[in-house]
């Protein structure tokens, strides 16, 4: 199974429904109205907040989006 489909399984619905909107957002490239943040040291990852939720994603040099993780925040969210 897909590491995104076994992350969202464990979501609440309406966390599950936030972070699909967001998804789509990011891959058709609406971004206005998201909680985007550009991680220190990087100049490539990205992190989108809603709630509790954070999706970590990077972009390479042809725009390209990739998705790291999807976790609720916790203290170790951004260390690795």
């Amino acid at each position: 199974m897909d590491k995104i489909k076994k992350v969202l399984q464990k979501l609440t619905p309406k966390e599950r429904r936030w972070t699909k909107e967001i998804l789509r957002q990011l891959e058709t490239g609406q971004k206005t109205n998201l909680d985007i943040k550009k991680l220190k040291g990087r100049n490539d990852i990205f992190r989108v907040r809603k709630g509790n939720i954070r999706i970590i994603y990077r972009t390479d040099d042809d725009g390209e989006l990739f998705i790291l993780t999807i976790e609720k925040r916790k203290e170790n969210t951004y260390k690795s």
